[in-house]
């Protein structure tokens, strides 16, 4: 079960987030767009923090933020009855587009370019698996080990441990651990959704 699946709740806590929004006049699109800004500069940041670890406790708040608002443009386009395919469409792009400067931002941080590669792949492959379902007419799919929500939360997460946990376990840091764990996880995760389509459509 993965973190995607509690986006109900998770639209329920930002219910405030979202009525501020609409009284700004802020559209679901513009607000694609400032997280997708977000997402830039936490994708900077976590290089940075890669030689300058205090600086990992920025890029958390970063890509919490950036969570924060993928949750956030999509309430407002359902409570405003602005949803289209046109808007879901520039909201899934520039998700994938954040999570590749994101993970490339934690991954070239600490020189650990092998694995970022792998991570991003597996990452992109999870959420194409995701939607190619939804393509073929079954419906978009977000099961699995681990979606765009629990990559975020841990990215986050370890971001925060980061600016103080610096010593190495078995060679490798608190952040080069989770490279490796999104490297292999996320891979599966892809497999995982690939294998519930195929089954799905037998």
């Amino acid at each position: 079960m993965t973190l995607d699946r509690l986006r109900p709740v998770a639209e329920r806590l930002i219910a405030p987030f979202v009525s501020v929004s609409i009284r700004l006049g802020l559209t679901a699109n513009a607000i694609s767009l400032v997280a997708f800004v977000l997402a830039l500069a936490a994708g900077a940041t976590l290089y940075v923090a890669g030689s300058a670890p205090e600086w990992y406790l920025v890029a958390g708040l970063l890509v919490l933020l950036n969570g924060l608002l993928d949750v956030v443009d999509g309430a407002v386009a359902r409570e405003t009855e602005a949803a289209s395919e046109a808007g879901d469409l520039l909201d899934h792009v520039l998700d994938r587009y954040a999570d590749v400067v994101i993970l490339g931002g934690l991954a070239v941080g600490v020189g650990r370019y092998g694995l970022g590669l792998l991570a991003i792949t597996g990452v992109l492959l999870t959420a194409y698996m995701g939607t190619q379902a939804q393509a073929v007419g079954l419906g978009r799919i977000y099961g699995g080990l681990l979606g765009r929500a629990d990559i975020l939360v841990l990215v986050t997460v370890t971001s925060v441990l980061a600016t103080w946990v610096r010593f190495d376990v078995l060679g490798l840091t608190i952040v080069e651990w989770l490279v490796a764990f999104l490297a292999v996880v996320s891979h599966v995760t892809a497999l995982q959704r690939f294998l519930r389509a195929w089954n799905g459509l037998r």
